[in-house]
């Protein structure tokens, strides 16, 4: 193929990524305008039940957020997922759904915030992240396109409250591998192959 051919395909993709963009960006905008309303909900404990099908995220819509894994986490969907990633991915399924649970069910408890971003980005302002990944000070961006689309989905049905709490309502988990002093005094609630999972005695966070 000659340079002008190359040039022509060049032309023909971009474009059609564009147009592939355009086309996604009302589905985008629609599943993040239904993740902050069902955060709301979730942040002021209204229902544990499912929510109904008019509000809940679709599959089609919540994979058009954040395609590339590179988009700045300011909404729920981006955070939820990109959290479940950098905490569990590679690990099996539960796993990922137990870490998703428990951001959730810090959503609003006394002691956390009541944003999904802002659960995930807690301590971030005196190096004391309550989630690691946030200020280890590596790059934030995806790197499995599918353990990604993965969490995305998790993340969805964690949103639409779709998802069995594995914790038991954990507001702490850590790795099998480390023995932080905190974990003496807190109640476990849940273990799986990788984490072991807790909440306060009394039910309160510190």
């Amino acid at each position: 193929m000659g340079l002008k051919g190359w040039a022509g395909c060049l032309v023909f993709t971009l474009l059609a990524g564009s147009a592939w963009a355009t086309d996604q960006a009302p589905i985008k905008a629609k599943a993040e305008e239904k993740a902050q309303v069902l955060e709301e909900k979730a942040a002021d404990k209204v229902s544990a039940a499912p929510a109904p099908k008019a509000e809940a995220i679709t599959p089609t819509e919540v994979q058009a957020v954040d395609p590339a894994g590179a988009a700045p986490l300011d909404d729920p969907i981006t955070c939820l997922a990109r959290s479940i990633y950098w905490e569990a991915k590679g690990k099996d399924t539960p796993e990922m759904e137990a870490v998703a649970s428990v951001v959730m069910n810090r959503l609003g408890h006394e002691g956390f915030p009541d944003t999904v971003c802002a659960v995930v980005k807690q301590g971030s302002e005196t190096k004391s992240c309550q989630f690691s990944w946030w200020c280890d000070g590596r790059p934030d961006q995806v790197k499995e396109d599918a353990e990604y689309t993965l969490a995305k989905d998790i993340a969805r049905k964690a949103l639409n409250r779709q998802l069995k709490d594995r914790t038991n309502g954990a507001l702490y988990f850590h790795d099998r591998n480390v023995h932080p002093s905190w974990a003496k005094e807190y109640r476990r609630t849940a273990e799986t192959k990788k984490f072991l999972f807790y909440k306060p005695a009394g039910g309160d966070a510190r």
